[in-house]
């Protein structure tokens, strides 16, 4: 039997239309459900009657939905009630006898002078990302996934958890890696630029290793040292400075908000994970953790990569590290273990500790300052000792052992443990997307007599989509049929420079890019106008520059890469392979010699050196 709560029913009434008073009467709301019978035994036309009495029909409309999930939520399973009862009326009492909103403008305003007051009224102002699930249904999800989590993927005691900290932050104050972001926000005292420089080194770190950041970072700091600055750039100076970097939306988003913080926020940084993920554009989860641990002290755990796989390997989490329930966990354990004291000198000794010592493949586990802790290290133990049949008497390793059914944290059955990988086997390697596949046909076309020296023709990228804004050699997409590519590409340049020779366009070899999701096969052509008039007027979105304009242009590295191979194929210069791929071997970034300069010092002759992994 499902049991009655009408204390809970009439409170919730009677607290719904207590705050809803002097509310202005709603007539024919639309854009509700049809009407239809609900659990409750009422329709929503019939509540919108009852309460017509001079009450909004929101209210209404939204005891009415409360009533239906609670008691669908009831029916569904009748256990958990008796021993959840008190959370579920608690939750529900919270959630209904909220005030309400209608006075959002008016505590804006009055707060509008304060840090927090500009933070909350922007937020009241922007479009309002999508909210979290509401008390009761968040509760639901916890008590759901505790159930399906063995307490041996987990931190039980505060005596784990210390050691945990107190390990992790000795080996990083012996460790850490001397980088210019971390130098920039530890000696800035001005909260909202120390914040500024967490988030910039942030956003470049995002799917690109640490040794090629370094020298970005440092041009971008010098060019734009303060949000102001960077405010006041252009979104052409910001794509020529990322040039190279890819992901190019990350830098039109840090350009979109430091306008945003400048104009509407009064060139204050919000100060929580919160207030930063919901006003700042590109700002997720992550990112906002990490500014808001670093740069304010707040202690918010952060999960990226690097913290994925360490605590993977702690725990011994062998589930799908994407799929939510996973991903869930892993933020709990994060927020349980951070260091409130040192959130963010914690947060960045775990990305660190991932980076060069629980790397993906061959990790350095003699170095860790967690052995003691690692549920992995410890599966490899009881395998070895399996596999050498050892005596009764042996030391006993601990398992996992759920009280029912499949550990949703654990290696599924179909997964074999792989002796030669140990604590690799750790985390559980999602599966990767197959790539699309493009062909592009792309020209470059040169005036090698133009006054003033050679130059060569570009022209800009749409301002959304794949490499926005950036400037490319004139290109067209198709099947990869020479013939057609030629007439469709001849087309194309002649849209932007005039009548051409057709017979002067020469094939010259082909490059692949591969992009987060693309593999693009760029089919390079060039063409030179050597007996012609020079063309001197162009369309809007298309410019002439000389070889030395293009190096340092907005250009993405695939172009790059196609002038290459056009600069292999002219007389006098030097000569290249026709065929371009991202496996060719390159000199090291001056952020790798760096890096490398930093670490041969530290190079023991009794333990190994420490490998810089991407991050």
């Amino acid at each position: 039997m499902i049991p009655r709560v009408p204390r809970l029913s009439s409170l919730w009434v009677r607290g719904t239309s207590a705050s809803s008073a002097g509310a202005t009467p709603a007539v024919g709301d639309g854009g509700g459900p049809s009407p239809s019978e609900s659990p409750t035994g009422r329709t929503s036309v019939q509540t919108s009657r009852v309460w017509r009495g001079g009450v909004g029909s929101a209210r209404a409309g939204s005891l009415l939905a409360g009533a239906v999930r609670i008691t669908a939520w009831i029916g569904r399973s009748h256990a958990p009630w008796s021993a959840s009862g008190s959370w579920v009326r608690e939750t529900a009492r919270e959630a209904i006898m909220k005030k309400p909103r209608a006075a959002v403008g008016s505590r804006c305003r009055k707060r509008a002078s304060s840090q927090e007051g500009r933070e909350k009224c922007a937020r009241s102002s922007t479009q309002a990302k999508p909210s979290a699930p509401n008390g009761l249904a968040r509760r639901q999800e916890e008590v759901e996934l505790q159930a399906s989590v063995s307490p041996y993927h987990l931190f039980r005691d505060t005596a784990e958890v210390t050691v945990f900290r107190e390990s992790l932050l000795s080996w990083y104050d012996r460790e850490k890696r001397d980088l210019p972001w971390r130098r920039q926000a530890e000696g800035e005292v001005d909260p909202d630029r120390r914040a500024y420089a967490v988030w910039v080194s942030e956003v470049m770190l995002q799917q690109t290793q640490v040794a090629t950041v370094i020298n970005y970072y440092t041009r971008w700091m010098q060019k734009w040292p303060t949000l102001q600055d960077l405010a006041s750039a252009s979104l052409e100076e910001v794509n020529q400075l990322w040039a190279g970097l890819g992901y190019y939306s990350r830098g039109r988003r840090l350009l979109q908000g430091a306008r945003k913080v400048v104009e509407e926020l009064g060139g204050h940084m919000p100060r929580t994970a919160e207030t930063l993920q919901q006003l700042l554009p590109g700002v997720g989860r992550y990112t906002a953790g990490a500014i808001a641990s670093i740069a304010f002290g707040q202690a918010t755990g952060v999960v990226d990569g690097n913290v994925v796989r360490v605590l993977c390997r702690v725990r011994a989490i062998g589930a799908d590290p994407s799929s939510t329930l996973v991903s869930q966990q892993l933020w709990s354990l994060a927020q349980q273990l951070v260091d409130p004291t040192r959130p963010g000198d914690f947060n960045q000794a775990a990305m660190d500790l991932g980076a060069t010592v629980c790397t993906p493949q061959r990790p350095l586990c003699s170095q860790c300052p967690l052995q003691s802790l690692c549920r992995a290290r410890q599966r490899v133990e009881r395998e070895q000792l399996s596999a050498s049949q050892s005596l009764p008497g042996s030391a006993d390793v601990e398992e996992c052992a759920p009280i029912t059914g499949q550990c949703q944290l654990c290696t599924p059955p179909t997964e074999p443990w792989d002796q030669s990988l140990g604590v690799a086997n750790f985390p559980r390697k999602a599966s990767r997307k197959s790539l699309r596949e493009e062909c592009s046909a792309t020209c470059v076309l040169e005036q090698p007599r133009a006054l003033g020296g050679a130059r060569i023709l570009l022209v800009q990228r749409p301002n959304s989509g794949l490499l926005a804004g950036l400037w490319e050699f004139p290109s067209v997409t198709m099947e990869p049929s020479e013939q057609c590519q030629r007439k469709a590409l001849l087309q194309e340049l002649q849209n932007w420079a005039g009548p051409l020779p057709a017979t002067r366009l020469q094939h010259l070899g082909q490059v692949v890019h591969i992009f987060s999701h693309i593999k693009l096969i760029y089919q390079v052509y060039g063409l030179a106008l050597e007996g012609q008039t020079p063309v001197t007027d162009t369309p809007p979105g298309a410019r002439w520059l000389t070889r030395e304009e293009f190096h340092t242009a907005a250009v993405s590295t695939a172009m790059k890469k196609v002038f290459r191979v056009y600069e292999g194929q002219q007389p006098g210069t030097c000569k290249g392979s026709r065929r371009a791929t991202p496996s060719s071997r390159k000199k090291p970034s001056p952020g790798q010699q760096v890096l490398d300069s930093l670490f041969r010092p530290h190079i023991r002759t009794d333990t190994p050196s420490l490998k810089i992994a991407a991050q």
